[in-house]
């Protein structure tokens, strides 16, 4: 190919990834509902997007280093620590038992419905054991099920990427190994290339959490130097022993998300782009090679094999992974409608598949257009049906609104109290010790210490949280905390008002509407509570009590609307209103509405 159209067919990919994904983003679907037939399409249209055309030889190793930037991503969002309570088990249920369950039935179906060798069924069942976050979490926003739901399906998401990860280079290494001559020779090979993986993983994690302790590297600098490693580990470890670099991509993010003494920030935003653009490059090329005549005799079967993967082998997961817990009924068969693959498994079948078959693995050409046809007919399934079936099953959460207030002095604590008598459920989070013990106290909940600083990713989502009130008496906290949670938090995020437009080294610049009426700053709010006003809750009958200041509404449904300086809702019959009263000596300046 000449070197004009190897530039066009890179920026056409990368047009073509990019376009899906904003595409998707506007019809508010998952990226890859989009990406898969547009790269399919692609593919077959025209020569230009073809990556092994464009690429050669280096396509296979550059998804590799691709994938293992994708799982060190995936990995360093594995804070073992926060997997606890009433979850843990049905968890962890899943994803042991989950995966082999998964891996021996999609094998055994693959073998007499595709009409392949037992070797390239067993590749193909550790394929198809993955899920994935970049699929479930979408489709979870979506439709919006139950707190308990969100939780267990997230972490069973974040963790089945990487292990899956890991059991695909496993298999993959066994598979090759299967057609040397000597068991313990096979044995050898296959646990060698987990242990280069596994050390070079942890050597890797050893010189990141070194670099990143005791450099003050930044978040640039220090994201660089994670990527420059991931890519160096990985790199290396291929060239030692093939695809063994997810196992040290894996195995790095997990380490320096668990070590003690080491920071990562929560929000990483030069590597999270880098990683969903790498996403969208990867669905199109991949799904790109997968040729219309590769799928003539494949489509049918595969399906097939998807019926039974959707209606038979993942709710029996679902009902083995529940059992003797808690979770009800509607929630347990909702767990067995929710298992889309996603970009993993595109991912290693486009790295493992292609060595598979020039080792003359037996049916090793079907794994390839048979994944493909797994991953558009799962996630088409799940996105089009996991509203209803949520529904239908009454596993839908409470449209009402779950505030988290930041702060702990008395009058934040009896804004909690009030918020929770008008029918909310309530989070609180404080990072003085004294408030936190007032916040028990007064039996609200009260959040997990490192709760605040996860609400920029997983950790808000996990808790359910609808938006975020900044209540504490540090004004420039109050408006940095707004800034960052404005951008990555779904729900409105307020904070109090400064004591004068010029307060602060940051409050006068940052954005967003203070909370309640003008004049109704922080230290008017504080001042009347000291001298005797107290927050109440009203049921909207008509007029508003005298002496009163109008903070929320609780609508009917649950849904909190918050007064602020530009924007008064108006109270209807059946809200609840919840009201700063006046000091016993009648001051309600500024005047009530």
């Amino acid at each position: 190919m000449t070197t004009d159209e190897i530039t066009i067919g890179l920026g056409l990919i990368t047009v073509l990834a990019v376009g899906s994904q904003l595409l998707a983003s506007l019809l508010r679907i998952p990226a890859i509902l989009v990406l898969l037939p547009v790269g399919f399409t692609a593919g077959a249209l025209t020569d230009d997007v073809n990556p092994e055309r464009l690429l050669g030889d280096a396509f296979s190793p550059l998804v590799s280093l691709a994938v293992a930037v994708i799982l060190y991503d995936a990995g360093l969002g594995l804070d073992l620590f926060r997997l606890r309570g009433h979850t843990r088990r049905v968890v962890v249920r899943l994803l042991w038992l989950g995966a082999l369950v998964t891996w021996v039935s999609a094998a055994l179906l693959a073998v007499p419905l595709i009409a392949m060798s037992m070797t390239a069924a067993v590749m193909l069942g550790a394929i198809l054991v993955v899920s994935g976050p970049t699929v479930v979490g979408p489709l979870l926003a979506y439709v919006r099920p139950t707190e308990r739901l969100q939780r267990i399906l997230v972490w069973e998401g974040a963790l089945i990427d990487p292990l899956g990860g890991i059991l695909g280079a496993l298999v993959f290494h066994g598979v090759l190994a299967s057609g040397e001559d000597g068991r313990v020779e096979q044995l050898i090979r296959f646990f060698g290339s987990a242990a280069v993986g596994l050390a070079a993983g942890a050597a890797g994690a050893a010189v990141l959490w070194l670099l990143l302790r005791h450099l003050a590297l930044g978040e640039v600098l220090g994201t660089t130097v994670q990527l420059a490693a991931v890519v160096g580990v990985s790199a290396a470890c291929d060239v030692v022993r093939d695809d063994t670099g997810l196992i040290s991509a894996v195995v790095m993010g997990m380490a320096l998300a668990n070590l003690p003494g080491l920071d990562i920030p929560v929000r990483r935003p030069f590597l999270e782009t880098l990683v969903s653009l790498t996403i969208g490059l990867l669905f199109v090329s991949i799904s790109a090679t997968v040729t219309p005549h590769s799928l003539v005799h494949v489509a049918l079967p595969a399906l097939g094999l998807v019926a039974l993967l959707v209606l038979v082998v993942r709710p029996l997961v679902a009902l083995l992974a529940t059992a003797r817990t808690d979770v009800p009924r509607g929630e347990r068969w909702f767990i067995g409608w929710m298992a889309p693959r996603g970009i993993v498994a595109a991912a290693t079948v486009s790295t493992f598949s292609a060595p598979l078959v020039q080792a003359g693995v037996a049916g090793a050409q079907k794994i390839l257009p048979a994944t493909f046809v797994v991953i558009v007919a799962t996630v088409t399934v799940y996105g089009l049906t996991a509203l209803p079936v949520a529904r239908r099953l009454g596993a839908l959460r409470s449209a009402r609104s779950r505030p988290l207030l930041v702060g702990g002095a008395p009058w934040v604590i009896d804004l909690g109290l009030a918020l929770r008598t008008a029918g909310l459920d309530v989070l609180m989070w404080a990072g003085l010790e004294p408030e936190r013990r007032s916040i028990r106290a007064a039996g609200l909940e009260l959040a997990p210490g490192e709760l605040l600083a996860s609400a920029t990713g997983a950790g808000a989502e996990l808790e359910g949280i609808t938006g975020v009130l900044l209540l504490t008496d540090e004004d420039d906290f109050n408006a940095l905390a707004s800034t960052t949670l404005q951008e990555v938090v779904e729900g409105r995020v307020h904070r109090l008002g400064p004591p004068t437009d010029s307060h602060g080294v940051v409050a006068p610049y940052a954005g967003g509407e203070a909370l309640f009426p003008a004049g109704l700053n922080r230290p008017e709010v504080t001042r009347r509570y000291r001298e005797g006003a107290r927050i109440v809750t009203h049921r909207v009958d008509g007029t508003l009590p005298d002496g009163h200041q109008m903070l929320f509404l609780v609508r009917p449904d649950g849904r909190l609307v918050a007064v602020t300086e530009s924007q008064k809702p108006e109270p209807s019959p059946g809200d609840i209103a919840v009201l700063l009263g006046p000091t016993p000596a009648g001051d309600v300046s500024p005047a009530a509405p």
